[in-house]
């Protein structure tokens, strides 16, 4: 598995609140989904309310 940081930016109660997190997957678009799941589990947040700016391997 390789690591991966993924940075971009979700509609908050305040407007658009950015972030940056790391990620264990196997590829890009694995990485992605987990992105998608974590930060919907933790916010409350919707696929369409988020926007992923930047995948890159570490």
């Amino acid at each position: 598995m390789s690591q991966f940081t993924v940075t971009g930016q979700f509609e908050s109660r305040d407007g658009h609140a950015e972030f940056e997190t790391t990620i264990d997957a196997e590829n890009e678009d694995v990485a992605r989904e987990h992105a998608f799941s974590q930060l919907g589990s933790q916010h409350g947040l919707k696929r369409t309310q988020i926007d992923l700016e930047e995948v890159v391997a570490q």
